[in-house]
């Protein structure tokens, strides 16, 4: 019983990381990166702070050393520092592309990974991480991200991206 109710809880966080990675945050950024000029999306205001395209290629970076090497067991050739030293620009079609790409990659190894496989630890980076954690992680950190990204295009288009049109984000329980 108890071993189902981990089956149960490990298929649970694994949807709950699809709605959050391709529900939320992937229409996010495509509707951001969609209201940027190239020009905007590789701006840096001053030297300590990444561009809107830097994020992109990091989320990239992040997204499969987590998920698709340490969760599913591909290759790890990530190199951090080049998501942050990039200049760009790349074009935006190519950002987004890349992105979904990334995501791709993701879905397919959620597709195949085993609940009960959550539990194990696994080395990433620096540090030994369990599934779970691997998962909570990636969710938080690419929905900061999103939100960073979120940020420079309302401050700089003052638009409403219109994440919850429609919704009464007013009603209580």
């Amino acid at each position: 019983m108890a071993q189902d109710y981990g089956i149960q809880l490990g298929n649970a966080l694994i949807e709950e990381a699809r709605r959050r990675l391709f529900v939320d945050s992937q229409p996010r950024i495509h509707k951001c990166l969609s209201l940027l000029t190239e020009e905007q999306i590789w701006h840096r205001p001053n030297r300590e702070t990444v561009s809107v395209g830097n994020l992109v290629l990091h989320l990239c970076g992040n997204v499969r050393q987590q998920i698709v090497s340490t969760l599913g067991g591909a290759a790890d050739n990530r190199i951090r520092s080049v998501e942050f030293s990039e200049t760009g620009p790349i074009p935006t079609e190519q950002l987004l592309q890349e992105i979904d790409k990334a995501l791709d990659e993701v879905r397919e190894t959620l597709d195949r990974l085993d609940p009960e496989s959550l539990l194990q630890m696994h080395p990433v980076q620096s540090y030994n991480e369990s599934g779970v954690s691997i998962l909570v992680h990636v969710i938080e950190h690419f929905s900061y991200h999103v939100g960073q990204i979120t940020w420079v295009v309302k401050s700089t288009q003052a638009v409403d991206v219109g994440y919850y049109a429609g919704a009464d984000l007013d009603v209580t329980n």
